[in-house]
C-alpha cells in the first residue's frame, strides 16, 4: 500500500540540534538504485525510527551512514561534519556504531571477547564501558565466558547491542533488533533501548515492528522503494490511517 506524503513542514523535522543529517542521498547496488534522494534529520538525544516493508531501503540507509555502502551522491553529516565517503572504520571513530540486522556476533568468541571487539576504536577496553553494558544486560555478565554461537537469539541480540555500545557511540544505528524474538523479549529489548537513550545516546532505529518502534520513538520516517514518503511525530504516525493499514495490520 502506498503511503502518501501529507505532513505539515513544521512537524517534519526536530527542533533539537542535529546529530545526523542526510541530504538528497542516492546509493546503488550495481545498477540497482537503492536510495533515491532521501533526506532526514535526527536531533541530539532523539530516538528516530525508519519504518517500511522489506526492500524499502531502510538497511541500506544505515549502511550508507556507517560507510558500508558508499553513496553515489548526496551528503551524510554528523554534527555538521561530513562523513559520507569515509571508510567504515573512520566513521566508527567519529562516534557512529551499528548493531546490524541478523546480529552477526562472532560465534566462536566468548561474550567478553565479542564485547572487547566493540571497543576497537579506543584501542583498549574501559572497565566502565563493560560495567555499563552489564548494567543494561545482566544476562551477558552471567554468560561472560560462553561462546556467542551457543546463546539464544535474544541473548545474541543483547550482545550485538552491547558490542556496539562498547564503542561509546554518539549515534547508535539499530537494524531490526526485534527480528526473530518472542514478544516478551521484544518488550525487554525496547525497554533497554529507552534506557540507552536516556543515558545520552542518540538512536536511529530501523524496525519492521512499527508499533513498538513508533511507541519508543519521538519521530518517524516511512520509506518505500528507496524514498521517504512520509515523516511526522511518532504519535501522529500511530494515528495515521494509512500507516495503520499498511504497517500496523489494521483494516
Amino acid at each position: 500500500m502506498a503511503v502518501e506524503t501529507s505532513v505539515a513542514p513544521a512537524a517534519r523535522e526536530t527542533t533539537r540540534p542535529p546529530m545526523l543529517e542526510i541530504r538528497d542521498l542516492h546509493a546503488y547496488y550495481g545498477n540497482i538504485h537503492a536510495l533515491k534522494g532521501i533526506s532526514l534529520t535526527v536531533g541530539e538525544g532523539e530516538i528516530v525510527t525508519l519504518i517500511g516493508s522489506n526492500g524499502a531501503g531502510k538497511s541500506t540507509t544505515l549502511k550508507s551512514i556507517s560507510g558500508l555502502v558508499p553513496p553515489r551522491s548526496g551528503e551524510v553529516l554528523l554534527q555538521n561534519k561530513r562523513i559520507s565517503g569515509r571508510p567504515a572504520h573512520k566513521v566508527a571513530e567519529l562516534g557512529v556504531a551499528q548493531s546490524p540486522e541478523g546480529r552477526h556476533v562472532f560465534p566462536r568468541m566468548t561474550v567478553l571477547e565479542n564485547l572487547r571487539m566493540g571497543a576497537f576504536v579506543h584501542g583498549k577496553v574501559d572497565p566502565a564501558d563493560l560495567d555499563r553494558v552489564f548494567g543494561l544486560f545482566p544476562r551477558l555478565k552471567e554468560r561472560i565466558g560462553q561462546n556467542a554461537g551457543t546463546m539464544s537469539g535474544g541473548e545474541q541480540q543483547m550482545l550485538a547491542i552491547g558490542r556496539a555500545l562498547m564503542a561509546r557511540p554518539r549515534l547508535l544505528l539499530l537494524d531490526e533488533p526485534s527480528m526473530g524474538l518472542s514478544p516478551i523479549l521484544v518488550e525487554q529489548i525496547f525497554a533497554i533501548l529507552q534506557d540507552i537513550n536516556k543515558q545520552g545516546t542518540t538512536v536511529l532505529l530501523v524496525e519492521q515492528n512499527a508499533l513498538m518502534a513508533l511507541t519508543v520513538a519521538s519521530r518517524g520516517y516511512v520509506m518505500q522503494t528507496g524514498k521517504i514518503t512520509l515523516s511526522d511525530r511518532a504519535d501522529r504516525l500511530l494515528r495515521n490511517d494509512q500507516v495503520r493499514k499498511a504497517y500496523l495490520g489494521e483494516v
